[in-house]
Parts: C-alpha cells; sequence; structure tokens
C-alpha cells in the first residue's frame, strides 16, 4: 500500500490538473536499466527475468508510478504525483513512450482494463473520507476517450473487472482522516458493466457491500478491529475494516482487509459480504528472521513468543487440481493517524518477566523491532506475554476457506541475502544493509499471477529491497522458488525502487513474442517491461 503521508502530498499537486485529459506526442523519457541488474535463480530454473525496456518519470520518491495494466500495446500506470492515469505506448519495449494521461477530480489510486477495451479508474475525493468515483474510457483510443463516471465508496483503493466482464468491483479503503477526526466505512462497490458494448455505467448500477452484518459482536474471533472510535458507537466495525485488494473465483470476490490480518468473502452479483476469515499468525518461535538493525550482520534465529501478523495487501488467485486458491503478499502495515500509533519498538513495552521473550528486548535482539501493541498485553500481569510484528516477510497460499496451504518462510530473506548480502534488508530510499530488518524485512508488498508452458508463477513485488521473485505454484502445497531479479545499482541507488504493481503480460500479446512482466515502482516513479525467458 502506498505511504498515506505522500499521498496527502501529491494530493495538492493532482488538484492542480483536476479534469485533466492532456494529449502529448509519445516521447520516451529517460528511463535506465542498470547495467548489472543482480540476478539469483535455483539450479535449473526453467524461466528468467530479463529488463527489455524502462519508462521513467524523473520523479524521485513521489509516487509517480504505483499500479500498471495493459491492453494491446499500451501500458496504463496510476501516477498518484500527476493524480492521473499515464498512458504509454510498448510496441517497441526498448523505446517506451507517454501518449496521454486520463486525470479526474482527486487522484488516481488504481485501473483494469477489460479484454474488450474498456477502462476503469478509480479516483478517491480531493477530500478522501468523501466518497470517490470510477472514470470509465476507451482504452483503444489514441486520446482520452471519457465514457461516463459513477460514484462509489470511499478511497476506492483497488478496482478490478471479473474474468467475464460483467462486473467491476472496487475495495473502497475508508481510512480516517489525517487527524483521526473521522472515520468513512470501509466497502465494496460492485457495478455491473454491460457487454459487449464499451460505454460507462450508470449510477443505478452500483451496488454496496457493506459490513453492517459484522456489528454488535458479530465479527468472527481473530479478525482485528482495534483503534480509537471517533465516529463514537455508529457502525465502528464497518469503519474500523479497511479493504485493500480484490481477487476474483466465479461469482465470489475474496477481499484483503490489510490491518484486521483477514479476507472477507463477497457474493458478486448480490454485492453482500458472506463471511471474513481471520489469517492467524506465524510463529518465529518456529520460522526465523532477522529482526534487528542493530546487531552487526545478517543473522536468521527464532524467538519463542514473537509472532508475525500476516497483514496481506496483494491477493491473487488461480486454480490447481480443480480446486480454487488465494495468494497473498504479507507485508503488514500498522494503523498510525492523528495521535493514535499501533507500533512501537519491542525494547519499549513491559515484558512480563515469565515470558520466554524476557531478556530478549536488546538493541541486538528484539529491542528495535517494530511489533503492534494492540496484542499480547497481559491485562492482569499489565505486561506483554508475547510479541506481534507487522507482516511475516512471505508470501502464503490459502483455500477459498482460509486454511493456509503454503508460506515462504524465511526464504525471502534468505534469497535477497544470497543474491546481494551487502545489501540484505536495504530500504528503498536509501541503500543501507540490514535497513529494514527492524520493519518488515524485504516487503512483500504486491503479487501477479501468470502461466508460462502450462506452468502457473507467482511474481512477487519486493517494496524495499526491490526486485521481482518468482515461485512456480502450479501445485500449491509443493510451490518452490525459481529465481530474482532486481533491477537496481546499490553504489548509486538507481534503477527499479519500490515495486508496487504489476501486470503479466501473456505471449500472445506481447509485442517480442515472449511473456512479460510490467512493473510499476512508486520510489522511483519508473515503469520498467521484464522478459520472462524460457530456459530449455
Amino acid at each position: 500500500m502506498p505511504s498515506h503521508f505522500r499521498r496527502a502530498a501529491v494530493l495538492a499537486a493532482a488538484a492542480a490538473a483536476t479534469c485533466s485529459f492532456a494529449l502529448a506526442p509519445a516521447i520516451a523519457a529517460s528511463a535506465e536499466i542498470v547495467p548489472d541488474p543482480i540476478e539469483y535463480s535455483a539450479p535449473g530454473a526453467v524461466i528468467s527475468l530479463t529488463p527489455v525496456g524502462s519508462y521513467d518519470t524523473g520523479a524521485f520518491d513521489e509516487s509517480a508510478a504505483e499500479i500498471v495494466a495493459h491492453f494491446e500495446d499500451k501500458l496504463f500506470v496510476v501516477s498518484a504525483k500527476a493524480g492521473s492515469v499515464q498512458v504509454l505506448d510498448f510496441s517497441d519495449p526498448a523505446s517506451i513512450g507517454k501518449e496521454y494521461e486520463i486525470g479526474s477530480d482527486g487522484v488516481a489510486n488504481s485501473v483494469a482494463i477489460r479484454e474488450d477495451g474498456l477502462g476503469i479508474a478509480a479516483f478517491e475525493a480531493p477530500t478522501k473520507t468523501d466518497p470517490g468515483h470510477l472514470v470509465f474510457f476507451d482504452a483503444r483510443a489514441d486520446r482520452p476517450t471519457v465514457l461516463g463516471t459513477v460514484t462509489v465508496g470511499a478511497q476506492p483503493d483497488n478496482v478490478v473487472i471479473t474474468p467475464d466482464g460483467r462486473f467491476a468491483l472496487t475495495a473502497n479503503e475508508g481510512e480516517p482522516a489525517d487527524d483521526f477526526s473521522t472515520d468513512p466505512e470501509g466497502s465494496v462497490s460492485v457495478v455491473r458493466l454491460s457487454t459487449p458494448k464499451v460505454i460507462a455505467a450508470r449510477q443505478k448500477d452500483v451496488s454496496t457491500a457493506d459490513f453492517h452484518a459484522y456489528e454488535n459482536g458479530a465479527l468472527p474471533d481473530g479478525v482485528r478491529v482495534f483503534g480509537p472510535t471517533p465516529n463514537g458507537g455508529d457502525r465502528p466495525v464497518s469503519r474500523n475494516l479497511e479493504p485493500e485488494y480484490i481477487s476474483i473465483v466465479g461469482n465470489t470476490a475474496y477481499v484483503a482487509l490489510q490491518e484486521a490480518n483477514a479476507i472477507a468473502v463477497v457474493q458478486i452479483p448480490s454485492a453482500r459480504v458472506t463471511d471474513i476469515l481471520p489469517l492467524g499468525f506465524k510463529d518465529h518461535g518456529v520460522v526465523p528472521l532477522d529482526p534487528s538493525d542493530r546487531d552487526g550482520s545478517f543473522a536468521l534465529r527464532t524467538y519463542p513468543g514473537l509472532y508475525g501478523v500476516y497483514l496481506p495487501d496483494g491477493i491473487g488467485a488461480y486454480r490447481s487440481g480443480g480446486a480454487s486458491y488465494l495468494v497473498t503478499a504479507n507485508e503488514g502495515d500498522a494503523r498510525e493517524w492523528g495521535s493514535y500509533a499501533e507500533g512501537a519498538r519491542a525494547g519499549s513495552l513491559p515484558i512480563c518477566p515469565d515470558s520466554p521473550l524476557a531478556g530478549k528486548t536488546g538493541n541486538a535482539d528484539l529491542g528495535r523491532l517494530n511489533v503492534t501493541k494492540e496484542l499480547g498485553f497481559d491485562q492482569a500481569k499489565g505486561c506483554y506475554s508475547s510479541l506481534y510484528t507487522f507482516g511475516t516477510r512471505s508470501f502464503s497460499i490459502w483455500g477459498t476457506d482460509g486454511t493456509q496451504v503454503f508460506d515462504s518462510g524465511s526464504q525471502l530473506e534468505e534469497i535477497t541475502y544470497a543474491a546481494e548480502p551487502a545489501f540484505v534488508n536495504s530500504n528503498h530510499t536509501e541503500p543501507n544493509l540490514e535497513g529494514r530488518s527492524d520493519d518488515k524485512g524485504p516487503e512483500p508488498e504486491n503479487l501477479v499471477i501468470g502461466e508460462v508452458d502450462d506452468r502457473t508463477y507467482a511474481f512477487i513485488g519486493l517494496e524495499r529491497v526491490g526486485g521481482v521473485v518468482v515461485y512456480d505454484i502450479t501445485v500449491p502445497a509443493e510451490s518452490f522458488f525459481v529465481t530474482y531479479l532486481n533491477n537496481r545499482d546499490f553504489s548509486d541507488n538507481s534503477g527499479d525502487l519500490g515495486p508496487e504493481g504489476l501486470s503479466f503480460i501473456p505471449a500472445d500479446e506481447s509485442p517480442t513474442g515472449s511473456p512479460l512482466l510490467a512493473v510499476a515502482n512508486e520510489v522511483s516513479g519508473s515503469t520498467t517491461l521484464l522478459e520472462v525467458g524460457v530456459n530449455r
């Protein structure tokens, strides 16, 4: 999820571009593929990633490239800095050029394109707690062609289109005001689309799936609802839940509720939430991690009494062996609004003397680790018996009932250490050693699923250290690492920084004849194409 502090800063700039539908000549920006991208692969890896082209906005750490979708020879890239969707021509991947942009009131958050060229962009309102809207456009056109708009819930953070093209859905995150003076409801908007015509939906086609049925003690155990309630008793659960990303299986949507550590199940035609699946915790007494930026070296170790909260951001879905599965990028996120801050350094918290964590909160151990204050506190003893850290530094595969089938454990830290040990757990804005060990490690942010030669792969973006890691997930319980590529030069911090959105382009839709992966990088402001090669 992009930083809400950075997004707030770009809102003012976006206001200047309100309702702009600019047409520009297709001129390539000064993009950069670094001379020696970092590569690391498993023995016998059957696919590889190679950078083949990049478009650079030149805007560093301004959210100038966040989400990316593709249609024919165009990339549609969400730029919060510009407040719009930038349309890029990638017919020649080595010379990507900007064609035009699609803007509206507020800030663009997400974009999706139907197979026939119906484009939909999600915009949050200038006052983000107000209802947002969708802009419908014709992606086939060679200039901005807006077809209409509809209103949806507050802060539509993700828009998706069902595979049959009949519905669009938005995850209306409904984050609080920055000063926590109000907190709008989180919801999922379900928009019925016309087929096969490329036309806008009407307001009467919009329905809302809300969480009202889960008020008054009806929330399943394990779903996290916490923090201040600025709106008092007016539907505090609905206001606390914040839908993040959506994936579709048939007539059902699975919606990541990141801060709640859960997945909502939405019946699409009726626009009704039918279940909320709590995801539980990872036991770091069993699965190791590197928890400190002050321990002198990278070292994975276990800590009984320490748990990771999955808190997934990106979510995808696929089928294997006749069953459907969900895949999550377990980024982690803390609520921090107004004077309320959920997180704290473990070393600042009172640890119960009989906890296995007693004596483990020095800076070389867990003292620097960011943990939530909202879990593990023993009221009777007035101290923490266990600690819970944000995210799990992993990706997971789940059954559609919420049962975990696979988790990558500590492999993402192991892989990135093997690839570039001098900068393991680096930050994105500046290169460093273990700069994020005390927080979320490599921070898996988002993912996309694609098929190559009848095998199914998950492409997972690592927001902080950078790069894309690829797993073969064809058999969910037997998923395995294939390859990792990071188009970053740590010596001068050039290349791609902060991968946020990914789009898989199959071979039959690619100008190169090979599958491509488009990656939008939030910090470097670049959108890069990686060719997915098959090693025969």
